[in-house]
């Protein structure tokens, strides 16, 4: 068992992704019937888009689905990305190619959008839209897919029009899990990634597990030149008497970010990236065995504290350095990641 799996055995207990018990229930009713909906609604598309996100290319599959979508004409997208990048256009086109056949054959296309929850599904198809209706005119007015930042956003499956000639219209379906996941770091992959709602298993279980994943890959080393180049600028006193919300971190509709805020942020992101270097460089101890690999994640949390200027007085402290942390990682602050073990394809010569 690796050192992260050893952690999350000791420090996490028993704890379980289960429907219906054990210590975690977290597959709400709305999925069950989603499930079942998006099963009846397979056999009739055309094509089928499975959305993942492509720091879990690999959890991020719902594998309850996989032998109905394996059947089908699939596009696996990996999503997180900026979704303005031309990587839209050339999913739109990989679109066409997959559906050339049909296209001369058939009237009408329908196209499935599936996947876990908040992987960008709904926004996937907003801009798919946005670039379709240039190729593809359509005569009434299209509507655009909710989206939010929270999984959960789209409960129900909606039906929208991209083009009209030919006619084709796009599945929208809410994002759905497996009822049970045996292993425990798969589903703490999903929870980090935000597929699964933080309450359910915890703000601080997703961080320390966040911390695990970080020593035992010694990232934090690789900060190494963001913690000299700190410490070679001046200090402003300002900064510290600023009040930090995390919500500068989230996308505001219809205003573009204020750049001292944008600058404070990263000014935060670069304390954290140096608290934990500094945590890690000064360690001493076996990041193989459980119980210093432990003890390294408590003295990351206290230096965390510290970096993200959270009162030691605050009531529920470490609830709060928990969800300021994974906001940070989630927001890309703290750089790019694959959580998954991702094997390495080498191209034959």
């Amino acid at each position: 068992m690796s050192p992260v799996g050893k952690i999350l055995k000791k420090c996490l207990g028993d704890m379980s992704f289960n429907t219906g018990g054990g210590t975690i229930n977290w597959y709400p009713g709305h999925m069950a019937a989603a499930t079942r909906a998006i099963n009846a609604r397979l056999k009739l598309a055309d094509l089928v888009i499975e959305v993942r996100d492509s720091r879990i290319p690999l959890s991020s599959a719902n594998q309850d689905l996989q032998p109905r979508l394996s059947t089908k004409r699939r596009v696996i997208a990996l999503n997180k990305k900026d979704l303005a990048n031309p990587n839209i256009m050339h999913l739109l086109e990989l679109v066409e190619l997959k559906l050339k056949e049909k296209i001369a054959k058939e009237p009408t296309l329908l196209v499935m959008v599936v996947g876990v929850p908040n992987v960008g599904k709904s926004a996937l198809i907003n801009c798919i839209h946005q670039i379709a209706s240039s190729r593809f005119p359509a005569q009434e007015k299209k509507k655009r897919a909710k989206v939010g930042p929270l999984p959960g956003v789209t409960q129900d499956i909606a039906g929208f029009k991209i083009a009209q000639r030919p006619s084709i219209y796009v599945l929208d379906t809410p994002g759905v899990l497996v009822p049970s996941i045996s292993d425990i770091e798969t589903g703490l992959k999903l929870a980090l990634a935000g597929s699964v709602k933080d309450s359910v298993v915890g703000e601080e279980r997703i961080a320390q597990y966040l911390l695990a994943v970080l020593n035992t890959r010694q990232t934090p080393l690789h900060w190494r030149n963001v913690h000299n180049n700190t410490l070679k600028e001046p200090q402003n006193e300002t900064d510290d008497k600023r009040d930090y919300n995390i919500k500068d971190l989230l996308p505001k509709r219809r205003a573009l970010p204020v750049a001292s805020n944008v600058h404070y942020v990263e000014g935060i992101a670069k304390e954290v990236q140096c608290a934990l270097y500094s945590t890690l460089s000064e360690f001493k101890g076996d990041l193989q065995d459980e119980d210093e690999l432990e003890i390294l994640i408590e003295k990351q949390f206290e230096a965390l504290q510290k970096a993200l200027k959270i009162s030691n007085r605050a009531n529920e402290a470490r609830m709060m350095v928990s969800k300021k942390f994974l906001t940070l990682f989630r927001a890309g602050k703290l750089g790019p990641f694959i959580l998954d073990d991702v094997p390495i394809v080498t191209a034959k010569s």
